[in-house]
């Protein structure tokens, strides 16, 4: 008998899929705000760091509704997308990504901030006094260095996503095969007579998945950091 059922099974490899597509878009804005907060002095900085972060602290519900004004098919950009590119987010694979990447992208920034905080900026002298530029010096020092908090950053978020509900339920539903990640799984089983044993199983399984996520982004960072001498 198979551990998992056909549902089940959809919606582990959706959860998947999902997790993924969110930290592979939100990874390089998250390098780019985690640089403009830690090495820029720009206007609204404060401001910006709030906003970052107002996913922490805001109910996953309300960032869901907050989507659904902004990317529904009546929202501004939900509408423009529509009208010139044919691309609905609502009830889509990809809105779910992105409910998720909205959720996760804090974590990214507060990782990536730290390690780019902890980056000796001697070095980065020293590169600019050898005739360096801008993005030569990123890409061969600065980069490099802050790789252990970029990677922690990105597999954090990535178990993050496979356990996010509230933004993803709101914005884009419950569609089996579409948006029907393990957590709505589980809702799903929950609310059928019967679906002890399911749910059992798929909340083992998203265990399973945030501890083993959680490991990994401490075993590589620690590996990384080893292997820079740090």
């Amino acid at each position: 008998m198979p551990l998992l059922n056909d549902m089940e099974r959809e919606a582990l490899l959706l959860s998947l899929g999902v997790a993924l597509r969110s930290v592979l878009w939100s990874l390089p804005p998250a390098i780019g705000v985690a640089w403009l907060l830690t090495r820029r002095r720009v206007p609204g900085r404060l401001l910006l760091d709030a906003a970052v972060h107002l996913p922490l602290v805001l109910p996953p519900v309300v960032v869901g509704y907050l989507l659904l004004l902004l990317f529904g098919v009546r929202g501004p950009v939900g509408a423009w997308l529509d009208a010139q590119f044919g691309i609905r987010l609502v009830f889509t694979t990809a809105g779910a990504a992105l409910a998720t990447a909205v959720m996760t992208f804090p974590l990214m920034v507060r990782a990536i901030r730290i390690a780019l905080e902890g980056v000796d900026r001697g070095l980065e002298d020293a590169a600019r006094a050898l005739g360096a530029g801008p993005l030569d010096r990123f890409f061969s020092v600065t980069l490099p260095l802050m790789l252990p908090g970029v990677l922690a950053g990105a597999i954090t978020a990535f178990a993050a996503a496979l356990g996010e509900f509230g933004a993803v339920i709101t914005f884009v539903g419950n569609v089996p095969g579409e948006t029907r990640t393990l957590p709505l799984a589980l809702y799903a089983v929950l609310q059928s007579p019967g679906g002890d044993a399911a749910a059992a199983r798929l909340a083992t399984l998203s265990l399973l998945l945030g501890v083993g996520g959680l490991l990994l982004a401490e075993l590589l960072a620690r590996a990384l950091r080893r292997r820079l001498g740090r």
